[in-house]
């Protein structure tokens, strides 16, 4: 995969700069990844993050998290002769994963919350039919409501407004006086923890 294009400022900084910067911050001088963030911001955002995720929201918070997580681990990151934009980029793919993963285990928690709303079987089916239809929505709407009558407050709240009322994010937050960032783990465990009452083994 070939790095993108990165504006001609940043090309003007030899690896050997980069380098220095890096060892910086190695030393504890954290400030001195700065510039470094502010080279690549554009291109891990432009062309890494937002092109996979498709919502601008997310793809800022991946960004920042990005950063953070190259904060905490840059003593672990040795120079192999290219720049460290390329270790970036490798978290910033494993953040988009993450995201996705996420996002795929509540679609399925959402379809499982919504059973109710799933249209009754037609008219013209058997009756029998309809009798299986109804009991399996009743036996599951049963589960559902076990499995988040056993979560805290705090969780289920988060799952009824992110995932059956599907507000926004921020709306969410401000719902139970958080940050975003802070909503999104509250929502994650929360999925988590309804998942394991639930029953759903899926990884």
């Amino acid at each position: 995969m070939k790095l993108p294009v990165v504006p001609d400022a940043a090309l003007d900084d030899s690896l050997d700069r980069e380098r220095e910067q890096v060892a910086a911050a190695q030393r504890g001088d954290l400030d001195a990844m700065r510039p470094i963030f502010e080279r690549y911001a554009g291109p891990l955002y432009g062309t890494v993050i937002l092109p996979r995720l498709g919502d601008p929201a997310t793809a800022e918070d991946v960004l920042r998290d990005t950063f953070s997580t190259a904060l905490h681990k840059i003593h672990q990151f040795s120079f192999t002769g290219r720049p460290i934009y390329v270790w970036l980029r490798q978290i910033a793919t494993n953040k988009v994963y993450d995201v996705h993963r996420k996002t795929k285990r509540s679609r399925r928690l959402a379809d499982a919350l919504a059973v109710e709303m799933v249209p009754h079987t037609a008219p013209e089916a058997r009756p029998d039919v309809q009798l299986m239809a109804a009991e399996e929505r009743r036996t599951m709407r049963a589960r559902i409501d076990a499995a988040m009558a056993e979560l805290p407050e705090r969780y289920r709240e988060a799952i009824t407004l992110r995932l059956i009322r599907e507000r926004p994010r921020d709306e969410c937050a401000q719902a139970l006086g958080v940050k975003t960032a802070t909503f999104d783990v509250i929502l994650f465990r929360a999925v988590r923890a309804f998942r394991k009452r639930y029953g759903d083994s899926s990884p």
